[in-house]
């Protein structure tokens, strides 16, 4: 299965506050950096059509762009939804059932095996790795809030909380 692709929905008003995030950057050394961390704040990704605008406004080549953006892990490809859920899958999650969790969300969620973004845009899953807080596996995080010592069976519950409050 391919992962679905979500055209880029970008805003005159985006673009304009990116122009001017480029300008304030423009010929200071080191400005690829917090250009692109302004960039992700503005679109919430950064999308070939967000890297190419930052290469142009820069003056650097978009293999340059892309490298930095593919390289940092802060950095994402792809949109997040309004509601981001990361898994750990680190080993103590891991041996304590995270796998069965993560595939137990994105069964709630009707995302298939390659799918992170549900298609209203209300919750994306990512999988990530130890977050440090082994002693609450398995654990998930959903934006800010922490579910530690959690089961498969307590899924369904957590997100119907985001659900009904939308």
């Amino acid at each position: 299965m391919s992962k679905k692709v979500f055209p880029f929905k970008g805003t005159k008003e985006q673009e304009e506050q990116l122009n001017v995030l480029i300008k304030e950057h423009v010929g200071d050394s080191g400005a690829l950096m917090p250009v692109l961390q302004g960039a992700q704040n503005i679109y919430g990704y950064l999308p070939l059509e967000v890297q190419r605008v930052v290469a142009r406004g820069l003056n650097m080549p978009l293999s340059e762009v892309y490298g930095v953006v593919t390289f940092y892990a802060q950095f994402s490809l792809t949109p997040k939804g309004k509601h981001k859920i990361a898994v750990c899958l680190g080993t103590a999650c891991y041996v304590k059932g995270a796998g069965d969790i993560f595939n137990r969300i994105k069964k709630n969620l009707g995302l298939d095996g390659n799918e992170d973004l549900t298609e209203d845009g209300l919750f994306s899953v990512d999988g990530c790795r130890c977050i440090g807080a082994c002693g609450l596996a398995p654990l998930i995080t959903v934006d800010e809030d922490v579910y530690g010592k959690i089961t498969a069976d307590d899924v369904d519950g957590i997100l119907e909380k985001y659900k009904k409050a939308e």
